[in-house]
């Protein structure tokens, strides 16, 4: 998850893998898989920095093809 700033200067975090689009009106509105909106306060470009960030955090997700919990 990355944390961003609200138009009103309030924080949260966004699920990053979960992110359809970016677009730039001139705000930054993440455009999520369900539809959902958030105008944020980064630039695209710092959203993608953060989403990067995050994911060199957590590493690559290896699939065994065996995902099975027994």
């Amino acid at each position: 998850m990355i944390r961003l700033t609200r138009l009103n200067h309030l924080s949260f975090l966004l699920n990053s893998d979960r992110i359809e689009h970016v677009e730039s009106t001139p705000d930054t509105v993440i455009v999520m898989d369900n539809g959902q909106r958030f105008m944020v306060r980064e630039t695209a470009d710092e959203l993608l920095a953060k989403v990067i960030e995050f994911r060199r955090r957590i590493g690559p997700r290896v699939h065994t093809g065996d995902e099975s919990t027994t």
